[in-house]
């Protein structure tokens, strides 16, 4: 239907299934072959929602209201949803933002265990509170906390990879033995969001270059990035090195 509408069309389609030879479902490899062969176009899913995040506006205000928090003093707090899978995310907001503002922003993932419970079994509760302080002390800013808990593989995934971890495997490994890549953040629609609150440029609070490569892939730029490092111990320090040396973290400190 949404080839349909960006073709000029009536939104309206019919699906079906193109089979293999010996009567499995076809996936993406196989319907690149056959795609070749028979001389068809072909796009994935995936390709679509990327392409619509980057040229139609998928998100909506739903709530905003003052926030004073234990970090950072008060925040405007801004509910959004969006039109690709139906989440919500919040923004934060310190100060008045404008495109010409090179803006100190903190985009985070949702960690129930750390933000919320405390866990020490990640820096993640330790890296948002100290960024909320940090827009605090310079009077101008956003975190944008998404709900893509452990890096994209939701609160069930990631508690079964603590399990895994139990037994000796790392982030990454307990990841991957789920099924699941070792990071399935996506940053598109976090990147509208910043556009709608204004933001075009960026002083990006990460330890995580993939998350540069993310925004500036949606009209944003990142003018500068930040080190939110903190100090680690005997029980994140093992996940720390698996996230500098498999996932490219920036860490000085470990």
């Amino acid at each position: 239907m949404d080839l349909a509408r960006l073709a000029g069309l009536n939104p309206s389609g019919v699906i079906c299934e193109i089979m293999n030879d010996d009567g499995t479902m076809a996936r993406v490899p196989h319907l690149q072959e056959f795609a070749k062969k028979h001389a068809l176009k072909i796009i994935t899913v995936k390709d679509l929602i990327a392409y619509r995040i980057k040229k139609e506006s998928l998100v909506r205000r739903v709530a905003v209201t003052k926030l004073p928090t234990a970090y950072g003093d008060e925040f405007t707090a801004i509910l959004y949803a969006n039109d690709i899978d139906r989440q919500n995310h919040v923004a934060l907001v310190k100060g008045a933002i404008s495109p010409d503002d090179e803006v100190l922003v903190r985009v985070h993932s949702e960690c129930l265990t750390g933000d919320v419970f405390g866990s020490l079994r990640c820096d993640c509760g330790e890296q948002l509170h100290n960024a909320m302080n940090m827009i605090a002390r310079e009077g101008k800013g956003i975190i944008l906390y998404m709900r893509q808990e452990g890096r994209g593989i939701g609160l069930e995934g990631k508690l079964k990879a603590y399990e895994l971890q139990d037994k000796g495997k790392d982030t990454v490994e307990a990841n991957l033995a789920l099924g699941f890549k070792a990071d399935l953040r996506d940053y598109g629609v976090g990147a509208q969001i910043l556009r709608d609150l204004g933001v075009r440029k960026i002083r990006l609070l990460t330890n995580n270059p993939k998350k540069i490569i993310g925004l500036e892939g949606y009209g944003l730029t990142v003018v500068k990035r930040l080190p939110i490092e903190m100090h680690p111990h005997p029980k994140n320090i093992n996940y720390l090195k698996i996230k500098k040396a498999k996932l490219g973290h920036l860490l000085e400190k470990v």
